[in-house]
């Protein structure tokens, strides 16, 4: 079943009066929105016991919980590693403690190596976290999610993370859309242009494709790609949702769709799922 949901608590969530995370699922249930992104961007700072009150009130209304995990980690360092790692590993038990299954991650940066060198760094690591992930039954049912990325100067083009994601059937793609059009200045223009990116990514990973995370909002680019998120009201930059849905719903795609978009993350998600539902209907 394709869910819908914002990351992070958006403005209209504090307009009416609400403050805690906790109260987040029952808010999102009455709006009609079934799940919910949790960030960790700026590091791992939520307790685990916070985060089994907070996964215990998304599990009573039917809201399912994923994680993204700090922006610090870079796995194309090789240097770094075992501090990327550990991010992956704490991120990880925040997740479980909130009842979830899908971890969000960027990659890394080539920084000033060679982006081939860099990236085979990256397939190192990714190897090594994927042989621990699946030894550890603690962890089992996890998908750790790669995310595309909107700068050209980061690794995560939508062929990277296809490769990325052929490591290990851990990896499940996180397509984040606003950011391949940023970095590809404004190639998803329509429906033919979703068709050919989703069919690529079918092709290459199957059932893991047709369950992929996805990010979705409408970005800012100049040349060198993204710029800063923006909401469904800015209409200068793309891309739009409504040339996604046709192509989820003729490929039977079960996605889960979290909105990124500025301040109105829950509102937006709530348009996406109301397109949806009338192309379905």
């Amino acid at each position: 079943m394709t869910k819908f949901g914002p990351a992070g608590n958006g403005a209209s969530f504090y307009a009416e009066g609400f403050k805690r995370t906790v109260q987040m699922p029952e808010w999102l249930k009455n709006k009609g929105l079934d799940c919910f992104e949790y960030s960790l961007g700026r590091g791992v700072t939520i307790g685990e016991s916070s985060a089994r009150e907070i996964g215990a009130k998304a599990a009573e209304f039917g809201v399912e919980m994923s994680v993204h995990a700090p922006y610090y980690i870079n796995f194309a360092n090789p240097d770094a590693f075992e501090k990327s790692a550990a991010y992956i590993f704490d991120s990880l038990k925040i997740l479980k403690a909130f009842g979830g299954n899908r971890l969000v991650f960027h990659v890394g940066s080539p920084l000033k190596l060679p982006r081939k060198t860099a990236l085979a760094h990256v397939e190192t690591s990714l190897k090594k976290i994927a042989e621990t992930v699946g030894g550890n039954p603690e962890f089992r049912g996890i998908r750790l999610c790669p995310e595309t990325m909107g700068k050209l100067g980061q690794i995560g083009s939508a062929d990277e993370i296809i490769g990325l994601c052929k490591i290990d059937g851990i990896y499940t793609p996180c397509i984040d859309f606003g950011h391949l059009n940023a970095r590809e200045q404004g190639a998803l223009a329509g429906a033919d242009d979703y068709r050919a990116l989703i069919e690529k990514y079918l092709d290459a990973l199957g059932d893991r494709a047709a369950e992929m995370h996805v990010h979705f909002s409408r970005v800012e680019y100049g040349a060198a790609g993204e710029i800063r998120h923006l909401t469904f009201a800015d209409d200068k930059f793309g891309p739009y949702f409504e040339h996604l849905a046709p192509v989820l719903i003729e490929n039977k795609m079960n996605p889960y769709i979290i909105c990124e978009s500025d301040g109105t993350q829950a509102e937006d998600a709530l348009k996406m799922k109301e397109i949806f539902l009338g192309k379905v209907n």
